[in-house]
């Protein structure tokens, strides 16, 4: 009986801190219905809190992993899955014709933002966004200024005080915002045999950043390549996805596990959220 009821209890407490959930994103007129994952340290709270974000290959169980780590540290983690309730199952490759728009991931963003802020156990202040390749791209975008601003001129109602640091991990599309700056502090993370995403493009865009007087720093992982934190990745080319650094954009990229960049990119990451999320 008592081993019953212990069980039951655990049970209990682990449908209270973690679970499916469900929230609109912002886009202006016409909110999509995004799915989540939610997972949450024990205890009343209020903790700081992480919103997760995928790459063109959609939810991973890598992701979830990232989350249960972020849990341990005291934080709570949503990881939001933009293409399932879209019914998509990958990007960024051309034969996929129905790309969804950046604009749609970054509303996607928001929205997991308000949702957040909106629980009593967040503090809604302290909440982060970290992301993983074009999900990357997305976390630089959600505390960059001029995105921020095209998003409010677009009719999005913008969460204040906003995400109050961001985290890219091999993050696409650096070259996009070299000319742009982030206005809450930023980390970009990214392997230097990096074969997808230019390293010297991301790390322009931070050293331009700098210049205009952003929080923002680069870390480079000797010889990782992209989805170096992707745990039991085997080494591999994938021939498909576009790759704007292939002669005409196209194609293949070269992917694989590193453990000792991983357990690097952990430690900058737990010690850039500590700094910049903990009360």
């Amino acid at each position: 009986m008592r081993a019953a009821a212990l069980l039951f209890a655990v049970g209990l407490l682990a449908t209270a801190c973690a679970g499916r959930v469900a929230f609109e994103n912002l886009t202006p007129g016409a909110p999509v219905r995004i799915a989540g994952t939610l997972t949450r340290p024990s205890g009343p709270g209020p903790f700081p809190a992480v919103v997760i974000l995928h790459g063109c290959h959609g939810v991973s169980a890598q992701l979830h992993r990232w989350a249960r780590t972020l849990n341990d540290l005291g934080y709570v983690s949503l990881v939001v899955d933009s293409f399932r309730k879209r019914r998509l199952s990958k990007d960024c490759a051309p034969e996929a014709p129905d790309d969804l728009p950046i604009t749609a991931r970054f509303e996607d963003t928001l929205g997991a933002l308000r949702f957040l802020q909106a629980q009593p156990y967040v503090r809604g202040d302290r909440v982060g966004a970290l992301g993983f390749s074009q999900g990357g791209v997305l976390a630089i975008a959600a505390i960059n200024g001029p995105s921020l601003e095209r998003a409010r001129q677009r009719g999005v109602q913008l969460p204040e005080p906003g995400f109050a640091a961001g985290v890219g991990v091999y993050p696409g599309g650096c070259f996009s915002l070299v000319r742009e700056r982030v206005i809450r502090p930023l980390l970009v993370l990214i392997g230097s045999a990096d074969d997808w995403i230019n390293p010297a493009e991301c790390a322009e865009m931070v050293a331009r950043m700098r210049e205009r007087g952003a929080d923002a720093s680069f870390v480079v992982l000797p010889g990782a390549r992209h989805y170096f934190d992707i745990e039991g990745q085997p080494t591999v080319v994938l021939p498909t996805v576009g790759n704007r650094n292939r002669p005409g954009g196209c194609c293949g990229a070269t992917i694989g596990y590193d453990a000792a960049a991983a357990a690097e990119a952990r430690r900058h990451i737990a010690e850039f959220f500590s700094r910049h999320l903990s009360p």
